[in-house]
């Protein structure tokens, strides 16, 4: 079978499949309801098929601290001083062997909707990814749905010692938790002696923007101590996360998206998924890593398949986009790089960043297309879509806990517009607004080329920013441009980040022809395969000498696929 470019559609299901009306602020379940399993049918699933996706990450699925009480149902209920939101955050994981019950029609058979869910989207040839989050938990685990002698995390911890190898929690003897919720809340969580807050925040009373929800786990690091670590042998928490990982390939996870990735150990990484590949070669690690210098390190010394790239392409990307870059600060972000763009997943929206529509970024999705189409096409790796990204989904709802910040919320119960008015239509195109339509086909369009065109999926990269740095006819603060390659088939993209239009002229430098394939004495012809541009139509001889004219509309992109033929 012909390999795909590994495009991963990221939902929240607690907010993609909300059937209820009401958006009250800070509304509770009843209020406000909550997707479910169910609601991720076979037509959803094949929409997100249709757009191109190989992979659904289902973010939230692990049942994690909320307000909500399913007490009722043998689920000890959370203390709301250690909550945010009333939905709670899908990061503070309560208890790792079961599923959120907001998402189940049935509580009591929510593990087993779950199931279908994952079988459902296997049929459409869509793999699975979920949350791991290693480095915290909810401060108030109790598993009810653990495996017959699992013992729970902390269970056997010596609370009197800041520090053992073998607790999985770190202590502050002598005091007590102090929630900075706990006078808004009405409530205590009582605590004592306090734990570390997932954030390493080693103090017991964490302030609001600590993640005072969570607990950091102990992987045998001291962070206080004489010795800073003690891997030999392995930890209890290692061996504990390890089950947990192979709890969940079991049921047919296909890989984990792992949170906060580098707050854990190397050495635990490099064991863990050295351990569970003995049993699942192919499952799947993505790691949260933010900082560029150890990038290299997560990949080759811990085995991670893939890492986020925020701190370098997403960033810059976010700076020329809003005007704040140069389009040529592109050619020094990859570079910083190189070497490990297989190795990276690339993305403009996510969870944690400011929807591309909110009047935080962009104010329109379609402003954001010339730097989606460099994020797909420049090189290889896997690319990440959030959910409604592709409709323009603006994510500017003051829905609880969250402010209006350009983000679509996780601690709420809630529904996106743009997404409810999708499901509304049966996953189709019917109820959506004409901007939302065209945005849509846009990355549809977009997802097809990756798909379809193995340059995109195996071929090299050539940017061609170095050869027109001194060409007075290409404005390099407003375009960029490069060429993708593969067994003779040749593909110039070219980006225009302006708000005007650009007519340009572009030199190929002889170089270029020659690894790319392309001979010198022959006449091209171009053709933009996402629809937008006129063709290209020059010899060869004219590129080298910067003669390739084109005119580009504001904030669009062209992949143009090349086409040569002997001049008579």
């Amino acid at each position: 079978m012909e390999k795909r470019r590994m495009v991963i559609y990221q939902l929240l299901p607690r907010l993609f499949g909300n059937k209820q009306s009401s958006n009250i602020k800070g509304g509770t379940l009843a209020q406000n309801g909550s997707g479910k399993f169910s609601a991720i049918d076979e037509a959803a699933l094949a929409a997100i098929a249709d757009l191109g996706a190989t992979h659904i990450w289902y973010t939230g699925v692990l049942e994690h601290a909320t307000c909500t009480d399913y007490s009722a149902y043998g689920i000890v209920r959370d203390s709301r001083d250690v909550v945010k939101g009333e939905a709670g955050s899908p990061y503070a994981i309560k208890d790792y062997y079961d599923v959120d019950p907001d998402l189940a029609d049935v509580v009591d058979r929510r593990m087993k909707e779950f199931e279908a869910l994952v079988e459902r989207t296997h049929k459409q040839g869509l793999k699975v990814l979920i949350d791991l989050v290693p480095n915290h938990l909810a401060r108030q685990y109790v598993s009810d749905a653990a495996p017959e002698g699992v013992v729970d995390f902390g269970a056997g911890d010596r609370r009197d010692l800041a520090f053992h190898k073998d607790n999985n929690f770190y202590y502050l003897p002598g005091a007590r938790f102090d929630s900075p919720e706990a006078e808004e809340r009405g409530e205590r969580w009582e605590e004592e002696p306090a734990r570390a807050t997932g954030n390493d925040c080693f103090k017991a009373n964490p302030g609001h923007g600590d993640w005072y929800e969570t607990v950091k786990l102990n992987y045998g690091v001291d962070f206080v101590g004489d010795s800073p670590e003690d891997f030999d042998p392995e930890p209890d928490t290692w061996l504990k996360m390890r089950d947990v990982v192979l709890y969940w390939a079991d049921k047919g996870i296909d890989g984990f998206r792992c949170d906060m990735a580098g707050m854990v150990p190397i050495a635990f990484w490099r064991w863990m998924i050295g351990e569970v590949r003995r049993r699942y070669p192919k499952l799947l690690f993505i790691a949260e890593v933010y900082e560029q210098e150890r990038y290299h390190d997560f990949i080759f010394k811990a085995g991670f398949d893939y890492l986020y790239d925020k701190v370098v392409l997403y960033d810059t990307l976010r700076a020329v986009l809003e005007g704040k870059a140069a389009a040529s600060a592109l050619t020094a972000a990859w570079q910083q790089t190189d070497g490990l763009h297989g190795f990276l997943l690339y993305f403009l929206e996510n969870h944690d960043e400011q929807r591309l529509a909110s009047d935080f970024f962009l104010g329109d999705g379609a402003r954001a297309l010339p730097g989606m189409v460099v994020t797909a096409t420049m090189f290889n790796n896997p690319l990440l879509l959030y959910f409604g990204q592709e409709l323009g989904e603006p994510g500017m709802d003051e829905e609880g806990f969250s402010g209006v910040d350009g983000r679509t919320s996780i601690f709420d119960y809630w529904h996106p517009q743009t997404l409810q008015l999708w499901q509304q239509g049966h996953w189709g195109e019917e109820g959506l607004s004409e901007a939302s339509r065209r945005l849509r086909a846009a990355y549809k369009r977009l997802m097809k080329v990756l798909q379809e065109h193995p340059a995109f999926v195996k071929g090299r990269f050539y940017d061609l920013m170095w050869a027109n740095e001194d060409n007075p006819a290409f404005d390099a603060a407003a375009l960029f441009a490069f060429l993708r390659y593969h067994e003779g088939r040749q593909y110039l993209v070219v980006a225009n980040f302006s708000e005007q239009e650009q007519s340009f002229k572009l030199r190929i430098p002889s170089d270029a022809m020659q690894v790319c394939g392309m001979k010198a004495a022959w006449f091209y012809a171009g053709n933009d395969l996402l629809g937008g541009a006129r063709k290209l139509q020059f010899p060869a001889q004219i590129a080298l000498n910067g003669g390739l004219g084109a005119r580009m509309a504001a904030r669009t992109a062209a992949v143009y696929e090349l086409s040569g033929s002997a001049v008579e």
